[in-house]
């Protein structure tokens, strides 16, 4: 099986579980955790391209893992953190892993916003180099090991 068959398997493989746990963790704080993530995760080159916003918005409002929350919500929520990123990138960067480090008490919730993290990233078939990076901050920011998600 080639890099991008598994890839695509390990995509579908967490979708599914992200779709399972996201529904057990209907909060705002994991609502602003995902969306900082997402915003690092569009952000990680250091900008955010106007398809990078489009693509995300997409994801939001189609992802069966983030339905449990308004679409529009989610979307405030993500504008809010890739401004931050988009006016002062380390600063924004900052105060998403930081967000995202709110759920560190929360175990299954953190691993939950790492699983949208890594299926944002590989989203478009390319989990790249930068992506990773982000991840593997937010992995550290929870308490979790970067490892455990083969990072």
């Amino acid at each position: 099986m080639g890099f991008f068959d598994q890839l695509k398997t390990k995509m579908a493989g967490l979708q599914a579980t992200a779709t399972t746990e996201v529904a057990k963790f209907k909060s705002k704080d994991f609502a602003k955790a995902s969306m900082a993530m997402c915003a690092l995760i569009a952000a990680a080159d250091g900008t955010i391209s106007a398809e990078e916003r489009r693509k995300t918005a997409g994801f939001i409002g189609s992802n069966e893992a983030l339905k449990v929350f308004p679409p529009s919500e989610l979307q405030d929520h993500f504008t809010f953190y890739a401004s931050k990123l988009e006016s002062d990138y380390e600063f924004g960067k900052v105060e998403a892993i930081a967000t995202i480090g709110k759920l560190k008490k929360d175990q299954p919730a953190a691993r939950a916003v790492i699983q949208v993290g890594i299926i944002v990233g590989g989203a478009d078939g390319d989990f790249d180099k930068d992506e990773q990076q982000a991840v593997r901050e937010a992995c550290l920011a929870v308490g979790i090991a970067p490892a455990e998600f083969d990072l």
